[in-house]
């Protein structure tokens, strides 16, 4: 009897576990799966947005002299070298002179000799009308000795412009410096031959002040509508990559730049360099400074470009025809959010508007990708300033999709 008991305790401890075996093997079974997250997502929040325009120009001393040479002749003397400071009115060459003083003295012979002639032909004149007086001589001959007095005085006045134009020949031979600067550029050399016979050559280039510098840059034709002179910039070169640099838009130029189809504006800005870090030629990578917003909602600006993919797209109908028995509403819903058609009305909005709408895609209490329309206002590369829409702070806007880094565009 002990034995019979026994034995029914042990069936009833054995039924106990295999029961709770497949208690929990059901219940197991029939546990919620966790979808894992498809999608990568940012909140929506408020802060600053700062707006700029990039270009890239070129470092310039503001004010930039060529100098060259009006006569022709031989460097007898090299005065100034690159680096150089110097003043207004500095010898910076000289070039042979002999050639000139040989000019100087024969023009200045020249005028001798017109003086003489003069000094002849005013005593023929004298004598002939003497002469006249007395009946020696006809009137002719008078006018004769007249013509030859004035003949005599336009030589003295071309013997003096061609000793003047040798002096000046003699001047320009000495180079000066016509600015107080620094010599930036030399290309000439002791004994080198200047030949100015056709075009003027260059023979120093000198910067007025390199403490002030300008940059010169092209901005493409879309971003010349936010610009505004006095408006602040800042610029890198590769000289220097850990420092930043400040610099103020001075001026737009109306000139257009067309290079193969693309239209582009000369853009001027002023540059402070009193430690002269910035050497003329440099390249500047320049950011203008076009707008800026203070404590505004914002989204990423990277949940502008994302689109559903395909599959994404079938997968919400698919979604949406599981659920019409439960609710069509919910469906149809749920199907037009996936599909995000376009709106039917755009050719009655304005171009403004339709350039700053876009739709971007929140995820609903099931985590499925909801479309929203938002408007935009100020943009940059990492955030977007929303003006219009249902977006709220703390919202979850899609970036892009895991695992999948080129889905939708990005």
């Amino acid at each position: 009897m002990a034995f019979l008991t026994k034995k029914k305790i042990g069936l009833a401890v054995a039924l106990l576990v295999i029961g709770g075996g497949a208690t929990a093997y059901y219940s197991k079974s029939k546990a919620p799966v966790v979808e894992p997250p498809r999608f990568r997502t940012a909140a929506v929040d408020t802060g600053n947005i700062t707006q700029t325009v990039t270009a890239t120009g070129t470092i310039n001393p503001v004010a930039l002299i060529n100098i060259g040479s009006q006569v022709s002749g031989t460097v007898s003397e090299l005065k100034a070298d690159f680096n150089d400071r110097v003043s207004k009115g500095q010898v910076l060459l000289k070039l042979d002179p002999t050639i000139f003083n040989a000019q100087i003295r024969q023009a200045d012979a020249q005028l001798a000799s017109a003086r003489a002639s003069l000094k002849l032909a005013q005593a023929t004149h004298q004598r002939n009308q003497s002469l006249l007086s007395q009946n020696y001589i006809s009137p002719l001959a008078l006018d004769q000795s007249k013509r030859e007095v004035d003949v005599a005085q336009a030589n003295i006045q071309l013997a003096s412009a061609q000793l003047a134009r040798a002096q000046a020949d003699f001047d320009n031979s000495v180079i000066r410096s016509p600015i107080d600067g620094v010599i930036i550029k030399r290309t000439v050399d002791l004994g080198q031959t200047v030949a100015a016979s056709f075009t003027t050559p260059q023979l120093f280039q000198i910067a007025r002040d390199l403490t002030k510098m300008q940059i010169d840059t092209s901005v493409s034709e879309a971003d010349v509508g936010s610009l505004k002179e006095g408006q602040e910039a800042r610029f890198v070169v590769d000289a220097y990559p850990d420092k930043e640099f400040n610099a103020r838009m001075r001026q737009f130029r109306l000139a257009a730049n067309v290079v193969n189809s693309v239209v582009t504006y000369n853009v001027v800005l002023d540059v402070d360099n009193q430690d002269e870090l910035l050497k003329p030629g440099m390249t500047a990578q320049v950011r203008l400074l076009v707008g800026n917003r203070q404590n505004v909602l914002r989204v990423p600006t990277a949940a502008l470009r994302f689109r559903l993919s395909d599959e994404e797209i079938e997968k919400q109908k698919k979604l949406a025809e599981a659920a019409r028995p439960a609710s069509a509403s919910a469906a149809a819903s749920a199907t037009a959010a996936a599909e995000a058609p376009q709106d039917d009305d755009a050719s009655f909005r304005t171009k403004a508007d339709l350039a700053r709408s876009f739709r971007i895609y929140t995820l609903d209490a099931k985590n499925q990708p909801k479309a929203t329309d938002v408007k935009i206002g100020l943009s940059n590369f990492r955030y977007t300033e929303v003006v219009g829409g249902e977006l709220k702070k703390g919202d979850k806007v899609i970036t892009r999709a895991i695992g999948n880094e080129n889905a939708g565009g990005m």
